[in-house]
C-alpha cells in the first residue's frame, strides 16, 4: 500500500495466529525486487518510552530503509526532503507495532525518525547503503516549518544532544551539501 508519498510503501504481512502464537515472513527477497533495491546492512535500535530518534538523512550515499518494530510500538515519521518534489517539506507518519507487524519502506530523499511509545521498543531496519557518519545529518524534530505533532511535549521527550541541536529545515534547504546533491 502506498502512503501519502508515492515512493513510501507500507507493507502488511500475512500473519498466521493460533493458540501457539503467531508466524509471518518478516522479509522476502521479493520486497527487494519490488522496490528495486538491494539491502546491505541491518540496524537494530532499542528505546525507552518517549525517545525520539531523528529526523536523520544522508547526503553522501543516501540510505533507503525498510523499517519494522519487533517489540513495543513506535510512530515512524518521514519528511520529503527532495527539493524538486511537489511534497517537499511535508511529512507523514505511521504507527508500527507488534500488533500490526507492518513494515514501511522509506526511500532515499526522506528525513526519517520515530518516537518510541513504550519502554523496550525495538526497531529493526534494513538499509540500502552502509552507514557513513561523515555523510549524514539531521533536521530538528521540533522544527516549526515542518510542524510535526509529536505525541509528547518537548520536556518529556528524550533525545540525543545531536538530534536536539540539529539544523532547522530552512538551514537544511540552504545547505551547500544539499544543493550539490540535487545537481548529481
Amino acid at each position: 500500500m502506498k502512503t501519502f508519498f508515492n515512493d513510501v510503501i507500507l507493507f502488511h504481512p500475512i500473519v498466521h495466529k493460533d493458540d501457539r502464537g503467531l508466524f509471518f515472513q518478516s522479509y522476502d527477497e521479493r520486497i527487494s525486487k519490488f522496490i528495486n533495491k538491494k539491502f546491505v546492512q541491518d540496524n537494530h535500535s532499542y528505546s525507552h518510552k518517549n525517545v525520539i530518534r531523528g529526523l536523520h538523512y544522508q547526503w553522501d550515499s543516501p540510505m533507503g530503509k525498510l523499517i519494522r518494530v519487533v517489540r513495543g510500538a513506535a510512530i515512524d515519521y518521514f519528511v520529503d526532503i527532495r527539493k524538486n518534489s511537489p511534497t517537499y517539506g511535508q511529512y507523514n507518519c505511521v504507527e508500527l507495532n507488534t500488533e500490526n507487524n507492518n513494515m514501511i519502506w522509506i526511500p532515499e530523499g526522506f528525513a526519517h525518525g520515530f518516537i518510541s511509545l513504550e519502554d523496550h521498543t525495538t526497531v529493526l531496519y534494513k538499509c540500502t547503503t552502509y552507514y557513513n557518519n561523515k555523510g549524514e545529518s539531521g533536521i530538528n524534530p521540533w522544527d516549526k516549518d515542518i510542524g510535526i505533532k509529536w505525541p509528547v511535549n518537548i520536556s518529556s521527550a528524550i533525545l540525543s544532544t545531536k538530534d536536539a541541536n540539529s539544523q532547522s529545515f530552512k538551514e537544511y534547504s540552504e545547505d551547500i551539501k544539499f544543493n550539490l546533491l540535487e545537481k548529481k
